[in-house]
């Protein structure tokens, strides 16, 4: 069975906040958004 994923929210993308290293975040389309530590997405 084919495991299915959502697409990001505009919630979570604004919401979204790297602690110690760079966040990664993928939508499953092949979309990803790069949350770097200095805060820039």
């Amino acid at each position: 069975m084919a495991r299915t994923t959502r697409p990001l929210t505009n919630t979570e993308v604004l919401r979204a906040k790297a602690l110690e290293k760079d966040l990664t975040l993928h939508d499953g389309n092949g979309l990803f958004l790069i949350v770097k530590t200095s805060g820039k997405k």
